[in-house]
């Protein structure tokens, strides 16, 4: 079985040196998130060259840059100033934050704050939620088949 290693730069914010501890995931959660994966080719991606679509929200705007392969879909999403989204979602995600800080609302009225180098995830169907950003936010956004 194959592991998977996730280090960052960002845990030696909250005490942990991203010189000396990693996450190995291995095993089971391994198979998980290979199941539904198509083989992809090592590849660059030039966020630059990637158009920016627009996506009203309840309030303020989204604007996202897509990469779409198969079995998984990777965006650059931004949130303006005082965004709401539109929608419950049901859709898995790894959320992780690149600028700014957001709220990640639950349907059930719990709330979960996220600033710069943080992440969250979720498979499809076990929350619904949504973003709010009172002062805009840039993050990363990986979903698809292996999330569900």
């Amino acid at each position: 079985m194959g592991s998977i290693i996730l280090c960052s730069s960002s845990w030696t914010n909250h005490g942990i040196s991203a010189q000396h501890k990693a996450l190995t995931v291995s095993g089971y959660f391994y198979k998980i998130l290979r199941q539904g994966m198509s083989n992809i080719s090592f590849q660059t991606i030039d966020w630059d060259s990637i158009v920016k679509t627009e996506h009203i929200g309840e309030t303020g705007t989204s604007f996202w840059q897509t990469l779409q392969l198969d079995g998984l879909r990777v965006r650059i999403v931004e949130y303006s100033t005082g965004y709401l989204a539109d929608h419950w979602c049901q859709k898995g995600h790894i959320v992780h934050c690149l600028e700014g800080d957001f709220i990640s609302e639950l349907e059930n009225g719990d709330e979960f704050s996220l600033s710069k180098g943080m992440t969250y995830i979720v498979s499809d169907n076990l929350s619904s939620h949504r973003s709010v950003s009172k002062s805009g936010v840039k993050l990363l956004i990986i979903d698809g088949d292996f999330l569900k």
